[in-house]
Parts: C-alpha cells; structure tokens; sequence
C-alpha cells in the first residue's frame, strides 16, 4: 500500500528541496506521512473549487505547485480564504505537498520540459547553481536558454502558443526580429532579463511580468514571450499526474478537472 511518505520521497527525488529559493516554502506542508494514499490530485494552485473538487473525489493527497500556505501564518480559521481551505483539506485527511520553485529547476522540471516543447538544442541553466567551491553544478540552476534555427519573434511565439495550446499571448518586441538563442523562466521571471542578455539570447520566455519591466527588456533589446503565469507552468503538472501514475500504478492520479486560468482572452 503507497502512502504519503511514498509519494514524498518520489517528489524529492526529481525535484530535491535544495534546489528550492530560500524564500520558498516547499515540501510536504500537511498531512502524515504514514497515511495510506489511493487517490492523488495534482494542480498548480489549491483554490476554493480545487478544495472542493479533492473533498468530493476522496483525494488522500494533493501535489500544488503552488504553497499553501505560502507565508507563516498565525491562525487557520475560516475567517480568511487560505484558513477556510487550509481547515476544509485537513478536516477531510489531505495531505499537501508543494515542490514549486525545486520543480522550476529540476533537471526535468518545467523549464526543462518548456525548452524540450519548443526543441531547443545545447540546452542550459540560465543561471547555474555552484558548489561551495565556485564550480557549477552539471545541468543544474535557475531557468534556461537553448539554441533554435533563426526564426522570428512571432512565429516563435505561435509555435509558445501552440505547446501550451493556448488562444493568444502577449510579446515585446518587433515581430519580424529574428531570433536564435531563448531564456526560459516559468511562471513570474521577468528578473532574468539580464541574465539572458548576458548569455546572448534575444528573447526571454516567461509567464507574466510588471509593466516596467517589460520597457525595460525593450531598452535594452530583449524580446519577451508572455504567455501567462497559468498557461507557462499548468501543462507540466498534467505531465506530473502522468509521472506519478506510472510511478505508483495502484493509485489513481490525475490533474485538477476544476482548476482554471483566472485569466480570460477576449477576442
């Protein structure tokens, strides 16, 4: 019988907790480990419809990308969104677990898996992790960059669109440029602007960023793919529902079926 230390260990194993922010909070966050587990949803956020959706199916287990709670919290009541879902999940026995930005960096964790949708070759860490010694770590670090034959900025960004079978996206920069080299940072990355400047990609794929820096990837000339924060990061926790059910084939496993982009396209 699988149980809740069963599905932690297997988590560690591809996405380590070392690889984590230390700002993050990842790990199992509720729940113990002894429990026996038979049914596991995955899902990027633990919302209200989420919480219901685990209740009513019997879920034993929940996989968030996404932590809840994020921050220390001092109280769980039903007086506060978080409090009414946290008290919802543990008063029916779920345990949750979050592997978020160990996820983002793992060798096949989702920046990975979004250099290998769109086939980039002489794929790298954006930013790679050290050792205490200064040397780098094989494979290993925050986002990517990878090599395509030179394309332009908006066909490329078709061919985002089409692997995270999404409606529309939104890009900076010209259309027509051309481009041979993309950094790569799910979800809110923005920040790595320079980082992908600096190792000769034209364009930064990310979810989401603020306004400013998007003029700011304009004045220095970075091109950005902005497909949303949902839509960047959604797609590898369905391929995690795969992983996991070949892992332990005497569970059932399978994405969020309520969990939705908050975001809508208006044509």
């Amino acid at each position: 019988m699988t149980n809740v230390a069963d599905v932690c260990r297997y988590l560690e194993s591809f996405a380590p907790a070392a690889l984590a922010e230390d700002w993050d909070n990842v790990g199992l966050l509720m729940g113990d480990r002894q429990a026996s587990v038979s049914k596991v949803m995955t899902c990027l956020t633990v919302t209200s419809a989420v919480a219901e959706e685990a209740i009513a199916e019997n879920v034993n287990m929940v996989v968030t990308h996404h932590p809840i709670p994020f921050k220390g919290v001092k109280r769980i009541s039903t007086d506060s969104p978080t409090g009414s879902v946290l008290w919802k999940l543990a008063s029916n026995g779920i345990a949750i677990y979050s592997p978020h930005t160990a996820f983002d960096s793992a060798r096949s964790g989702i920046n990975q898996q979004l250099a290998d949708g769109l086939g980039l070759s002489e794929v790298k860490p954006l930013r790679p992790f050290e050792r205490d010694d200064g040397a780098s770590l094989e494979g290993l670090g925050k986002g990517r960059r990878g090599d395509c034959p030179p394309v332009q900025l908006g066909v490329l960004a078709s061919r985002v669109a089409g692997f995270l079978q999404i409606a529309g996206l939104h890009i900076v920069g010209d259309p027509q440029m051309q481009v041979s080299r993309v950094g790569i940072g799910c979800g809110s990355a923005g920040e790595f602007i320079h980082s992908a400047s600096r190792a000769g990609c034209q364009v930064l794929l990310t979810g989401e960023a603020r306004f400013h820096t998007c003029l700011e990837a304009e004045a220095i000339g970075m091109a950005m793919i902005l497909p949303g924060h949902y839509a960047s990061e959604r797609f590898a926790l369905e391929t995690l529902a795969t992983q996991l059910t070949a892992e332990f084939p005497d569970i059932s496993v399978w994405a969020s079926r309520q969990e939705s982009d908050p975001l809508t396209w208006m044509e």
